[in-house]
């Protein structure tokens, strides 16, 4: 029995003790059923984290906290797209540099556990592949078609000169690397995986590689040779089974995602689960001497547009919120919640006698709510279009060389017909006008595509404006995520022609024309309202988005995503690290309502109210 709770202390918390342990060069490797640290057993008691969903500059805060609820490493996605968002420039900077996290992760003794398949999925935008490999109709993601197999050589090329430096094979805290995501729930082609693993050896990647898939998908997402890590199971004998059936009968074992928590979708209810069931689930994965990685330790928020969604052929299009909160053990503020200190107390039950886990830090800097935010400006978006790209027939955001936010598609009715106006193959959101009267709002979500057009004039101006709502991140419609209106819009069955299209990517808000926002205007047209606000200190903050229709919002030049009034958001997360002393600038577009005047924020966030829609 002893010498059994020795072999526990030393599973459990070979890697607590980092801080000083990672001065020195180490050895990782796979033993027949537990990871093997400097020729000793650990077990990985790991948390996801994503870079992007984080202020770099409370990078740190979130890693500490991460440590003093028992972690011994950080489990993160890579997401292509925010690291080549224009092909072939590489961006490695600022809230993009990832080396410079796990490095922190380093200093705080903690090992990284890094994902950087070029799919990720994690409910973000195409499920991190770059929109721009969709401006090519003919080439498949996620294929060994030659033109996807270059760009994405290219890309772990430039990956593994950020990250091969950091792996334990050279010094660093990178113990693992993913090659693929959950592939068996998309194919079952093992050449094309073959292929990932021989591209991350050439960039660099030399230390243990490991696919992850759920239960049922490890037949086809496996890579023999290579550790199958299993996703969404969580009964330890389950887990042991399915790992030794694809793994010549021996571990190491570990659940790759593990989910205390779960998304939102815009329209649906808020998620959550049960702190006490996943405290007891916790228990018994640890003390069956599994590894584990929590999906999500700590969410964050889906800011700019890169939120994503879901779609099968049971499932209607559904993209997801900007909070990314989770119900996570960290909430969106990153601020301890009663789950955090529950899954505490379930690891520090496993400590060796004698050894405690490091205190919880103090509270960050105080959340607040300001005195309310007037609205002073106002640019109408139909004021402030600029130079059309001109075509016979709409074309998609991807064949005008956009990836993000919104287009106005505009054409000239010369008849006066009523009838059915239809618009083919509509993604995903659109406000309809005739002659600058908002006339309709159609939603791929809901299946509306289409609209009466009763009694118009001659020569009337008609506008769709269209917003890619999110592209999907998941599943067999992974291919087909081309936006805007990508087929044609018929009135009457006759297609129309002579379309002019004004680019709304929205990166930034510079050259917007403003004019006094005025109490009582409301004419019902998309429009950016602009206010100012001054501060004697900074601290955490919600904006309170009741009373505004659907948009997104911008302070101090940081998009802070998108809200819709439909919940079951109803506010967005400003960080501190955000706002400075003095003056501060907010921009919120909205589409939908008109004649704002007045923002008002909130000391908590508002992630559980739906609304009708």
């Amino acid at each position: 029995m002893l010498k059994k709770i020795l072999i526990c202390s030393a599973l459990f918390f070979g890697g607590l003790t980092l801080s000083n342990a990672q001065t020195a060069t180490h050895t990782f490797a796979l033993g027949d059923s537990t990871f093997m640290l400097d020729g000793k057993p650990l077990q990985i008691i790991s948390g996801e984290m994503h870079y992007t969903r984080i202020p770099e500059d409370n990078w740190r805060q979130r890693i500490k906290m991460a440590k003093a609820m028992g972690l011994n490493t950080i489990g993160m996605y890579v997401f292509w797209n925010a690291h080549e968002m224009v092909q072939g420039q590489y961006d490695f900077s600022g809230n993009k540099n990832i080396a410079q996290f796990a490095q922190i992760a380093k200093e705080e003794g903690m090992w990284v556990v890094m994902r950087p398949s070029p799919y990720a999925c994690a409910e973000w935008e195409f499920g991190g592949y770059p929109w721009w490999l969709l401006k090519d109709k003919t080439l498949k993601v996620r294929s060994l078609d030659p033109k996807f197999m270059d760009a994405y050589r290219n890309y772990v090329l430039q990956l593994g000169k950020q990250l091969s430096p950091l792996l334990v094979t050279h010094g660093g805290n990178i113990i693992m690397v993913q090659i693929e995501n959950e592939y068996g729930s998309y194919s079952n082609d093992k050449q094309y995986l073959a292929q990932n693993e021989k591209i991350f050896r050439e960039a660099g990647f030399d230390g243990v590689l490991f696919t992850c898939d759920g239960p049922s998908q490890m037949p086809a997402g496996y890579l023999p040779g290579f550790l199958p890590a299993v996703n969404g199971e969580d009964d330890p004998k389950k887990v042991k089974d399915l790992i030794n059936k694809y793994h010549n009968g021996k571990g190491p074992y570990y659940i790759a995602e593990w989910y205390p928590g779960w998304f939102d979708s815009w329209g649906k209810p808020h998620s959550g689960s049960n702190a006490e069931a996943d405290a007891k689930k916790l228990d018994e994965v640890l003390a069956a001497g599994i590894s584990i990685n929590m999906y999500m330790f700590h969410g964050g928020t889906t800011r700019d547009f890169m939120n994503g969604a879901n779609m099968s052929k049971s499932e209607a299009y559904s993209p997801q919120t900007t909070s990314y909160d989770y119900d996570a053990p960290l909430n969106e503020a990153g601020d301890p919640t009663p789950k955090y200190f529950k899954f505490r107390d379930i690891i520090a039950k496993h400590l060796p006698q004698g050894q405690t886990l490091p205190d919880v830090p103090g509270k960050k800097r105080m959340t607040f709510a300001l005195e309310v935010i007037k609205l002073t400006g106002k640019a109408n978006l139909f004021s402030n279009l600029g130079l059309p790209v001109e075509s016979e027939k709409p074309l998609s955001f991807e064949d005008i060389d956009q990836g993000y936010g919104f287009v106005l598609y505009r054409t000239t009715l010369k008849d006066a017909a009523s009838g059915l106006l239809k618009i083919k193959e509509l993604r995903d959101y659109a406000t309809v006008y005739l002659n600058g009267k908002r006339i309709s709002v159609l939603d791929r979500r809901l299946k509306l595509d289409s609209l009466q057009l009763n009694n118009p004039t001659a020569n009337s101006v008609l506008d769709i404006l269209v917003e890619n709502n999110g592209r999907i991140n998941y599943g067999p419609y992974l291919t087909d995520n081309r936006q805007g209106i990508t087929d044609k819009v018929t009135l009457n069955g006759q297609e129309l022609l002579g379309w002019k299209m004004y680019k709304f990517p929205f990166t930034s808000l510079a050259g917007m024309k403003y004019l006094p926002a005025q109490t009582g205007d409301e004419i019902e047209q998309p429009a950016l309202y602009r206010g100012t606000f001054s501060l004697r200190g900074v601290g955490d903050t919600y904006l309170d988005m009741h009373g505004f229709g659907k948009g997104f919002v911008f302070i101090n030049g940081h998009n802070l995503g998108k809200y819709w009034q439909i919940g079951p958001q109803q506010t967005l997360y400003v960080p501190a690290v955000w706002l400075k002393k003095g003056t501060n600038e907010v921009v919120v577009f909205d589409q939908l309502k008109s004649g704002h005047t007045e923002l008002s924020t909130f000391d908590h966030s508002v992630l559980n109210e739906l609304q009708k829609d």
